[in-house]
């Protein structure tokens, strides 16, 4: 094999390992990626079928039910609900009327089955997409209780 055939082979093994890294790399991060939905979007079927997601909003006042580990509660953004179920432990700053985020996926009839709940830090912070969607459905409530009269 001539010395110019010999590299071209190597260029092209070189170039093929790099395009098998690259889709491992790609294919890792691509399941490892978890977007964020609110209750509207979910309700609405833009939220995933068969993936992760995660899920936040504010925890419905009187919608918490425990028993033992497991749990039960709606999370809300005031125009829609999913009912969100999780067993295990709920971090210490988790309340009705406070602002949560949870990790899992979306069962056929419409639970949400959390692994990892995750409650707001402080009262002062929210996560942007989570008081966008927050203010955007308290706008349309107000618009639609406000209807001019004949």
């Amino acid at each position: 094999m001539k010395p110019r055939h010999q590299r071209f082979l190597l260029i092209a093994l070189g170039v093929s390992a790099l395009a098998i890294a690259g889709m491992f790399v790609l294919n890792a991060f691509q399941s490892n990626l978890v977007f964020f939905f609110t209750p509207t979007q979910v309700f609405q079927g833009e939220a995933p079928k068969e993936r992760a997601f995660r899920v936040g909003g504010m925890v419905k006042e009187g919608s918490l039910v425990k028993d033992g580990e497991n749990i039960l509660f709606v999370v809300t953004d005031f125009a829609h609900e999913v009912p969100v179920k999780y067993k295990g432990l709920l971090p210490d700053l988790f309340k009705e009327g406070k602002g949560v985020v949870a990790q899992g996926k979306l069962s056929d009839n419409k639970l949400f089955a959390a692994s990892e709940v995750l409650a707001k830090h402080d009262e002062n912070y929210m996560p942007p997409e989570a008081q966008h969607a927050l203010d955007q459905a308290a706008a349309a409530k107000a618009a639609q209780s406000v209807k001019p009269g004949n």
